[in-house]
């Protein structure tokens, strides 16, 4: 399961069915869906939004840390404003892909940067040495976020969910004398256990 994790201004934490509201503000929209890795229509519903978190929820609890999938939510309103995932890329999961989506409203505001590099950054001390990020061609958003958090241009591939993908790779030192995280004291997991993962990958839905 996904330690939950605090940033400056967000903690990350486990998606909850009651977080469908803000959820379907996400993947509801035609905006941010376009552009998801792999390919998915709009959520079109709340019973169907409730429905994929409970997917996500059991598969999360089957996760091999340190894949996982987070609620964006703000320290200063404990709003949900978005989701950040940290999953094995296909066909073999060798890589894994780090991805980020927002509410369309808190675009611009820093907090993918801000989301991402928290996840990374406890992500590097379960023994991950690097992380993934795919980008649709044409998604300049998401290709400017992560080009902000650091992350080296590596080239196209269409090898990840039959699409032409751009890619961009992160490892520690990117994250040197860049603002931290810290685990918070309600965290499932100590953030200095080590475990290895099952597969290091990135995905890159923008915003932010």
């Amino acid at each position: 399961m996904a330690p939950q994790l605090t940033t400056e201004r967000l903690v990350l934490r486990g998606w909850q069915v009651d977080d469908a509201p803000a959820a379907l503000e996400i993947f509801g929209d035609s905006d941010v869906a376009r552009w998801l890795s792999p390919a998915m229509d709009k959520v079109a519903d709340l019973d169907a939004m409730q429905q994929v978190l409970r997917q996500w929820i059991g598969e999360d609890s089957q996760a091999v840390p340190p894949a996982g999938r987070w609620a964006i939510q703000r320290r200063s309103d404990n709003r949900v404003i978005g989701g950040v995932v940290l999953l094995p890329l296909p066909p073999r999961g060798d890589d894994l892909e780090i991805g980020w989506q927002l509410i369309p409203e808190f675009w611009g505001q820093g907090y993918a940067t801000e989301s991402t590099h928290g996840v990374a950054r406890w992500a590097f001390t379960q023994e991950l040495d690097e992380l993934f990020a795919v980008v649709r061609p044409g998604n300049h958003r998401a290709a400017a976020v992560a080009r902000r958090n650091g992350m080296d241009w590596v080239g196209e591939t269409d090898k990840y969910f039959g699409l032409t993908l751009q890619v961009y790779r992160m490892r520690p030192a990117d994250l040197v004398g860049r603002p931290g995280s810290h685990q918070s004291p309600g965290s499932h997991e100590d953030a200095d256990s080590h475990q290895s993962p099952d597969s290091h990958r990135t995905i890159t839905e923008d915003h932010g």
